[in-house]
């Protein structure tokens, strides 16, 4: 969460929400619902989604928040990192010089962050136009994600960064890295699904700063268990 500065609400209040599944989509979502309802989702000002091009998020998300009541106000977003990852690809295609792929590249993230996509889109035309064999593949392919990109409304970083808000999932990637990658995985590390499923809650408790009123939670439950359903 953010404040109306776009600086991240440090408060216990609204403490950090880590966690997640090794489940598919129809798992996660419900767990997703879930912390939403408990952060107050309806009450929010401005509601923004970033992610990656996963098709599962954008047909499954956006609906889950219009029923969650989510502000008029919502906004979908490609993560910008994600998409400069395209646009190198373009660029190592494109060139063969090292200096000439650096300037092209650097322009072109200067170009989408001010919220130029089309033109920029416009400027891998004219490149594709002279391409041939699997550089043109690859140009091609860069091309039209962009472009698909940006018919869904998803590549509006200058209007995002005008309402300060972030454009890209760093925090989320910074989470998957200390949670998952370098403390369960590795060499001659093996789990079954179900103690991994565990492990992976726990340690999201952990990075959140919440063990405490994780394990509190747990013994409540004991004390004073409820009925499901």
């Amino acid at each position: 969460m953010v404040d109306e500065q776009g600086k991240k609400v440090k408060t216990s209040d609204i403490p950090i929400t880590n966690d997640g599944t090794y489940g598919d989509y129809k798992v996660f979502l419900p767990i997703l619902e879930m912390h939403l309802v408990n952060l107050g989702i309806s009450q929010a000002k401005q509601v923004l989604l970033i992610a990656d091009g996963a098709e599962w998020i954008w047909i499954h998300i956006p609906t889950l928040l219009e029923r969650l009541g989510c502000s008029t106000e919502t906004y979908q977003l490609f993560d910008f990192y994600h998409v400069t990852e395209h646009l190198q690809k373009f660029a190592y295609a494109a060139f063969n010089d090292e200096k000439q792929r650096k300037y092209w590249f650097n322009k072109a993230r200067k170009t989408l962050k001010k919220g130029n996509a089309l033109n920029l889109i416009r400027q891998m035309d004219e490149f594709i136009i002279s391409a041939t064999g699997e550089r043109c593949k690859i140009m091609v392919s860069q091309r039209d994600y962009l472009l698909a990109a940006y018919g869904e409304g998803r590549l509006n970083y200058a209007k995002i960064l005008a309402n300060k808000l972030p454009i890209g999932s760093g925090a989320i990637e910074s989470l998957i890295r200390q949670v998952v990658n370098l403390r369960m995985k590795g060499n001659s590390k093996f789990w079954l699904k179900e103690n991994a499923e565990i492990m992976l809650h726990l340690r999201c408790q952990w990075m959140a700063g919440s063990w405490n009123n994780f394990c509190d939670s747990i013994l409540t439950s004991f004390i004073n268990p409820k009925p499901v359903g």
